[in-house]
């Protein structure tokens, strides 16, 4: 008799293949962290930016233009480890996860977008790219990726972890140029987003993926109202929890600070750091004690 009753789940997604592939044991070199923002005057900043450009910007794309300034001014931290030893990029690169629902009902998989050269583009241009991608990507209209997708589908799962390491290192270790075998160029840059809350959480730790060869990853919950001290006063205000995933071989608490000062920097004061508006920033709406 077996020790558990049990059936292989079959018609398995491409990414849940990708995640069985990529983790063998839980031993890896995360450090885990989280954030909290006073999002206020981003919430502000946003609804400002719709009514001026006519773009539904939204708190993903403000985090992409941070990250991408944090990085720029922490660039020891966009870097990528290749035979122990730390090189860093050239470019920042910011990497979105995007849910796929078009499989039928009650299937998910998840794919992905990534902006490159971020730190340089206005909110505008990053709207536009980020929209583009995503729909590419949604349509199923991305070559590269579509390919590599399909070719996953089809390996067996005793040859998954061998596959992905030796794709990461083909990719990274000897720093190949794979295009001509379907595979990206430097698909996932230098940092990965997942917006947990449109999927109803506050917030949650992601693990760092071994193959992407990216060693920091942000979790960004929902913006709550939440009870805050302003002055002494507890008031009402709009908090956003942000969690961290680094690799400590390359990132350490000091790479941890500065990184999170730039972030707090400019999402905590985005008429300041954003691009400018035109006409003065909305008034601050009255704050009422909270009884």
């Amino acid at each position: 008799m077996p020790n558990l009753a049990l059936r292989p789940k079959e018609d398995l997604s491409s990414f849940r293949k990708i995640a069985i592939g990529s983790w063998q044991t839980a031993y890896d070199p995360s450090v885990y962290g989280s954030l909290e923002f006073r999002m206020d005057a981003a919430m502000r900043y946003i609804d400002e930016f719709r009514r001026v450009t006519g773009r539904r910007l939204t708190v993903s794309h403000l985090l992409a233009k941070a990250a991408a300034m944090a990085l720029a001014a922490c660039p020891d931290a966009n870097a990528v480890l290749r035979w122990n030893r730390i090189y860093l990029r050239q470019r920042i690169g910011v990497f979105f996860q995007v849910v796929m629902t078009d499989e039928g009902e009650g299937k998910t998989d998840l794919s992905g977008a990534t902006l490159y050269d971020v730190e340089q583009k206005t909110l505008v241009e990053i709207c536009d790219d980020f929209s583009e991608k995503v729909a590419t990507v949604r349509a199923r209209k991305d070559p590269a990726l579509e390919k590599t997708r399909g070719t996953f589908k089809s390996v067996p799962f005793f040859l998954l972890n061998a596959m992905l390491k030796t794709i990461a290192f083909l990719s990274f270790t000897l720093n190949l140029d794979l295009r001509w075998a379907g595979i990206p160029s430097d698909p996932f840059g230098s940092i990965m987003i997942t917006n947990v809350g449109s999927l109803g959480l506050d917030v949650a730790y992601v693990p760092l993926v071994p193959f992407s060869r990216v060693p920091i990853l942000l979790a960004v919950g929902a913006v709550k109202d939440k009870a805050v001290v302003d002055d002494g006063e507890v008031v009402a205000g709009r908090v956003m929890t942000m969690s961290a995933t680094f690799d400590h071989r390359i990132i350490d608490g000091f790479h941890a600070a500065r990184l999170s000062t730039v972030l707090r920097q400019w999402l905590e004061h985005p008429f300041e750091n954003f691009d400018p508006l035109v006409g003065p920033p909305p008034a601050a709406p009255a704050e009422r004690p909270v009884e």
